[in-house]
């Protein structure tokens, strides 16, 4: 299990304002922070290396990207022994579609966030890659229909 880090208002700063524009210049961040641009870089690889940081990614619009339906599908696993946890587990993150997989506890296993084009391949989806899965018992596909990020998790950052 990863350490906790023990983070300082500076670092804070820096996570909340990354977390605003990931794609923030040294140069911008430090003018935003008021402190020097080589103490951004330092704070940064420190906190990359600590495992704070785990990687910048670009988020996409499904709906410009054609995926007008998305789910989330509950996954109860016929066996639970750690070889076929684990080796759904590897091969579910590589199935078309899959925005993320969420392993848990209590009634199901997994919990997969899909997008598809139209319910015809969302259907195709659940048919080809789940129910059809050796390991997979049970499958409860749930619609969203509408999806928000949040920042809850900065509230981490002000009682650290």
């Amino acid at each position: 299990m990863p350490q906790k880090l023990d983070l300082d208002r500076i670092d804070r700063a820096l996570l909340r304002a990354l977390s605003s524009n990931a794609r923030a210049s040294g140069a911008a961040l430090a003018a935003g922070l008021g402190i020097a641009e080589s103490t951004v870089s330092l704070r940064l690889r420190r906190l990359q290396a600590n495992g704070a940081i785990r990687g910048y990614r670009v988020e996409l619009d499904p709906d410009v990207l054609g995926a007008t339906v998305q789910a989330l599908i509950a996954i109860r696993l016929a066996k639970h022994a750690r070889a076929e946890i684990e080796a759904f587990r590897r091969t579910a993150t590589t199935f078309p579609g899959v925005v993320s997989l969420f392993h848990m506890a209590g009634a199901d296993d997994f919990l997969l966030h899909v997008l598809a084009r139209d319910s015809a391949e969302l259907r195709e989806f659940v048919l080809t890659h789940l129910t059809g899965h050796p390991a997979v018992a049970h499958t409860e596909t749930n619609l969203i229909f509408e999806h928000a990020e949040a920042d809850g998790w900065q509230g981490f950052l002000d009682g650290a």
